[in-house]
């Protein structure tokens, strides 16, 4: 907090710096009880009629009354990782792109609508890398329209918690009645140290191009076989790992430097066994032999184990993304 010679806390931020990344001090002040203290980081992404709205890392937002702020000032961008990997949001935003390929695409303007007869969000999902061209409300109608002529549900998919995400978006989005249906972390690490892991079990599993009917049963979210076949197959190069009996299966998609994990799925009967940690390291081995030498994946943040897993890993959240589902207002 911003701290003046007097020792006075002070308020350096105006509805001018709505965009920017702020750190502000709040105070509770309830009848019979003492001030209560907190504060709040994140980019301020909106300040009207005497409420600030500051979007956190997680792309949750809080709300302060004006009257409740003590103190705030504009800070930098959150520190680049020191260790790993170094990558920017786009970059990464692109590579997992490439990775969930769409059957079907069209720009708006900076914007790319994706369409793959809803099998996964990340192929059925606005990209909104940049700006769509028109008004916003203007490209969300489009956007709904066009999902709607496929018979899906419109869904954008934005990111927070790292320098040149989208908080501005989400928050409009969320004004709008947009839903935030599910949210991820996106991890990157090494890719070495993963192909190092369990190299005995490692050698049990069988890799190949193309996911057999054991592997779509193993992995579980597929409705229509073919269609979840002709998306999965797609990527820059594409592996599928699998132990004996689909106890465990993985995906990997391997894109110059940077190998991307996905779909590691493990037999309940079998969990707690290695098994995928097996699975990553036979697929980081082969991406190795291919030149990669980074990875990445995508957790959501309500499955404690793979967190857990990817911790032991050495993988690190790099930023968040949301996929923002149309509702009502949308």
């Amino acid at each position: 907090m911003e701290i003046t010679a007097g020792g006075l806390l002070e308020i350096r931020i105006t509805p001018a710096d709505v965009g920017k990344r702020v750190s502000v001090r709040r105070v509770d002040l309830r009848p019979g009880r003492p001030p209560e203290f907190s504060d709040a980081v994140g980019v301020l992404t909106s300040w009207n009629e005497g409420v600030l709205v500051i979007t956190q890392k997680n792309g949750k937002a809080v709300r302060i009354a004006e009257s409740a702020l003590v103190a705030g000032k504009t800070v930098p961008p959150a520190p680049a990782r020191r260790r790993g990997p170094a990558a920017s949001f786009e970059e990464l935003a692109r590579i997992a792109a490439r990775s969930w390929q769409p059957l079907e695409s069209e720009p708006l303007g900076e914007w790319t609508l994706r369409a793959a007869g809803g099998f996964t969000r990340r192929a059925n999902s606005v990209l909104p890398l940049g700006d769509p061209g028109i008004p916003l409300d203007e490209a969300l109608a489009r956007v709904t329209a066009w999902y709607a002529e496929r018979g899906l549900p419109a869904y954008v998919q934005a990111a927070t918690g790292a320098e040149g995400t989208q908080e501005l978006l989400c928050a409009e989005l969320e004004r709008r009645g947009w839903v935030n249906e599910v949210s991820a972390e996106v991890r990157i690490g090494a890719l070495a140290p993963v192909g190092d892991l369990d190299a005995a079990a490692a050698r049990d599993v069988r890799l190949s191009r193309t996911p057999d009917e054991e592997w779509l049963g193993r992995y579980g979210r597929v409705e229509d076989p073919a269609l979840a076949r002709r998306v999965l197959v797609e990527g820059p190069s594409v592996w599928f790992a699998s132990l004996e009996g689909g106890r465990a299966v993985g995906r990997c998609v391997v894109d110059g430097r940077w190998a991307g994990f996905a779909a590691v799925t493990v037999d309940p009967a079998h969990r707690r066994e290695g098994l995928a940690t097996a699975v990553m390291a036979a697929l980081a081995r082969r991406a190795l032999e291919e030149g990669a030498s980074a990875a990445w994946l995508q957790v959501e943040t309500d499955n404690g184990g793979a967190r857990g897993l990817y911790d032991g890993m050495g993988f690190a959240t790099h930023h968040m993304y949301h996929h923002y589902r149309a509702g009502a207002a949308g």
